[in-house]
């Protein structure tokens, strides 16, 4: 007997010395074995129990050897059926071939020749089943190589979209907005030239106003024809290699408001024929087309597909979208802004004071910002919070506001609340919080001992240190309700007597040298402030802003 385990054998017969003698033979071998005396009970044994080969004879009661090897096929078409008979025929032969039978053996049938058919019909069954497995490895590599190019073209559109969607996140203005477009779109369809045209009912003829090239594809660009030009006559194009007219694609694109590509250009479309490829795609502000997106190959060999298309059309979408936030954003900017004048003129009904006390205030802050080199962005938020740093005064009672005399403990509170009043006002509009600081802090001192928070030094925003200065100066050169002008060396003394207490060194070190040079007296009497070279740098104007734009973007 073999120790290692051996394949499992059914003998099905009506004859049970048969199945005793092939059983015990087959024992002896080392295989296991199963019995049967008709198809019945065989399917019974193959329902619950793994057999490797079955031997059948083919007549047998209740089910005979031929209907069991077929409903063997099914159960399982590589189990190998040998089948059994003292009355062999040519249409038993043929008949038991049909139903899956894989050998035919005559009884009486020898033990050995009957384990010598088994061996072979088992080897012939484990080929066939590597073979299909084989066969099967192999359709399953293929789907899966299918699967995995779907998923690196997924992951790959993908990413090209989110770089898209990616790429307007940042856009503060829409010229900005027209040359991402370009330069993007040159990127992800790797065209030679990209261009963006302004066409609507304003503009009849396309105005090309952005453009891209590809820095190793020279000559052969594609651009706006000579009479996109400017009123004045400038060319607006910029330099351009080889111009080769769209116009046509570009009216037709418009006309239907649909993206058009011309992926092998034969001439039909009134192209150039340097012009390979041409892809045109509208860009619609509130249903209305605004503008196109193009892009063109003059390259051989390389032609755009409807996959190019559907980028440069996704880029143009997205285009679109930046734009119409960028021109909500500037109306809700300007909308918040008038809200806040109007506070400002409210406060200036009860108080003619407050508003040049404000004008004059930011003219100072941004002088003594320009001494001490804060940047652009530091200057516009000087000229913003200047003009509001006093808004809070709209919450102080007008008994206490005006009041001509001097101003008692109780009431000197009341009024230090308006910075904070102030800052809360901006708080509840959504506005930056860098303005917000300065308008709250431009009454704190830098021993400490200010107000609303008794910040002292560094804690103090940098910004309102300076404001503070000017706010102190301006209040002192100024008549009031309760006094006149102060003397300008009184006023120069206090100042300069106040620093390390009242006010930052760097600060009033930055005040007196504009001051001596004359500065500060010229904006004082002029309301206009003068660069290093005695020119007019702004002039405040009389709705109480200056010519120093706000950037489009919130911090």
């Amino acid at each position: 007997m073999n120790d290692q385990q051996m394949e499992t054998i059914l003998f099905v017969d009506d004859e049970e010395s048969i199945l005793n003698v092939a059983s015990e033979f087959f024992k002896r071998q080392g295989y296991q074995t199963f019995t049967a005396s008709n198809g019945v009970e065989a399917l019974e044994i193959l329902k619950n129990e793994n057999v490797d080969c079955c031997f059948t004879d083919i007549n047998m009661p209740e089910m005979n050897g031929l209907d069991l090897a077929e409903n063997i096929k099914l159960l399982d078409n590589t189990m190998p059926v040998i089948v059994m008979t003292g009355y062999p025929s040519l249409e038993n032969t043929i008949q038991t071939i049909k139903n899956g039978v894989v050998d035919f053996l005559i009884k009486p049938v020898n033990l050995k020749q009957m384990e010598l058919c088994m061996r072979r019909v088992l080897r012939q069954r484990a080929l066939f089943v590597e073979n299909v497995l084989l066969k099967e490895e192999v359709k399953s590599k293929e789907r899966l190589e299918k699967l995995n190019q779907e998923l690196i073209y997924k992951v790959e559109e993908l990413h090209i979209l989110n770089k898209i969607m990616s790429s307007f996140t940042s856009i503060v203005s829409t010229t900005d907005v027209f040359k991402r477009a370009v330069d993007v779109a040159l990127e992800i369809t790797h065209a030679d030239s990209a261009m963006f045209y302004v066409i609507n009912d304003s503009v009849n003829q396309p105005f090309e106003v952005a453009s891209a090239r590809a820095k190793t594809v020279p000559g052969n660009q594609i651009s706006a024809p000579d009479s996109h030009r400017a009123k004045n006559g400038a060319d607006l194009r910029g330099p351009v290699g080889n111009p080769l007219s769209l116009d046509g694609l570009i009216m037709e694109a418009v006309s239907d408001e649909i993206p058009l590509l011309v992926s092998n250009n034969n001439g039909a479309r009134g192209l150039p024929p340097e012009l390979r490829s041409a892809m045109v795609v509208p860009l619609k502000i509130r249903e209305k087309v605004f503008g196109v997106l193009t892009a063109t190959l003059g390259q051989e060999g390389i032609r755009f597909t409807e996959k190019e298309l559907f980028y440069l059309s996704f880029m143009a979408k997205s285009a679109a979208h930046s734009i119409e936030n960028l021109a909500l954003y500037e109306n809700i900017y300007e909308n918040l802004f008038a809200t806040l004048y109007a506070f400002v003129n409210a406060v200036e009904a009860r108080d003619l004071y407050t508003r040049e006390h404000s004008s004059r205030v930011t003219g100072i802050s941004m002088i003594i910002g320009k001494q001490l080199g804060c940047t652009v962005e530091e200057l516009d938020i000087l000229n913003f919070a200047g003009h509001l740093h006093d808004i809070g005064k709209i919450g102080i009672r007008d008994d206490i506001l005006l009041k001509p005399g001097r101003l008692t403990d109780e009431e000197f509170e009341k009024i230090k609340e308006h910075p904070t009043i102030g800052a809360n006002i901006l708080e509840q509009l959504g506005f930056w919080e860098k303005e917000r600081q300065i308008i709250r802090c431009h009454h704190e001192r830098y021993d400490g001992t200010g107000y609303p928070d008794g910040l002292k030094k560094e804690q103090i925003p940098f910004l309102a240190r300076i404001m503070s200065v000017a706010d102190v100066y301006d209040a002192m050169a100024s008549d009031r309700a309760y006094r006149k002008r102060m003397e300008e060396e009184v006023i120069l003394k206090i100042i300069y007597e106040g620093v390390g207490t009242q006010f930052d060194p760097d600060v009033v070190a930055a005040f007196k040298e504009v001051y001596n040079q004359g500065t500060i007296v010229h904006y004082m009497e002029t309301g206009q402030i003068k660069d290093a070279d005695g020119n007019h740098a702004v002039q405040h104007r009389t709705d109480g802003t200056s010519n120093i734009e706000r950037p489009t973007s919130i911090e």
